[in-house]
């Protein structure tokens, strides 16, 4: 409720100018009506890992869920990973413009808040190694999750699983090196016995990340696991 009413003030205090194109946003939000229309929106999505697919091609699954069904239940990413929002993803992510990412997390909360189905006991925001958040400074998974906590009313769990091995960067490898560098990377160090769970993340490329942890989870005990993003790759790397 405080919340709410200072970000209001706020608004009407300093009217929000749209973080790609400058121009005053009539909104209340950083993103101009054009703006917001122009993003990749990932429109027909396979809803079990949440790949884009051919509006015209009618599959309810994409081929590789089909032959081989991902450690998660579902998957619901509301943008595709392409221009402009890789523009933003990278201003916030690498450039530590956490306002960015409080848009970000908002549009990705809007997405959540409309979406049909029932929703998890909490929110699992992918962790990044200490030596890694001591870098840069943020975890850009739990700072997207918090306006989706706040929208959904949901619990958001930091302390349920921690990434127990430094790995390599991800977006250096194919797709093959990356799940072999996220072997055993995870470790749940709470009860999930029965829970249902919702693992969020910035992007979802090939997937490797959010398997790994989804087959940490599965291994001790979730009951459900949905996979959140903001943004879902069109092809993996």
């Amino acid at each position: 409720m405080v919340y709410g009413w200072l970000k209001q003030a706020q608004r009407w205090l300093y009217p929000p100018f749209c973080l790609l194109c400058a121009r005053r946003c009539p909104a209340d939000r950083e993103l101009c009506r054009n703006c917001a229309r122009d993003l990749p929106w990932n429109r027909h999505a396979c809803p079990r890992c949440a790949l884009p697919l051919p509006a015209e091609s009618g599959a309810q699954l994409c081929g590789q869920c089909l032959k081989s069904p991902p450690a998660w239940d579902s998957a619901a990413s509301p943008l595709i990973y392409d221009w402009p929002l890789d523009q933003l993803l990278q201003r916030f992510k690498f450039h530590a413009d956490l306002a960015t990412g409080q848009l970000l997390g908002e549009l990705l909360a809007d997405f959540l808040a409309a979406m049909p189905g029932t929703k998890p006991d909490a929110i699992v925001p992918v962790p990044l190694h200490s030596a890694r958040l001591r870098e840069r400074g943020f975890n850009q998974a739990l700072e997207l999750a918090r306006p989706v906590s706040r929208r959904l009313r949901l619990r958001l769990d930091t302390r349920l699983c921690v990434r127990r091995i430094n790995t390599a960067v991800q977006s250096k490898l194919d797709a093959g090196e990356r799940r072999r560098n996220l072997r055993d990377a995870f470790e749940v160090r709470s009860a999930v016995v029965d829970r249902q769970l919702a693992i969020l993340d910035d992007v979802v490329t090939t997937g490797a990340t959010v398997a790994a942890l989804s087959q940490a989870l599965r291994e001790a005990g979730a009951a459900g696991i949905q996979v959140w993003s903001l943004a879902r790759a069109a092809r993996p790397a």
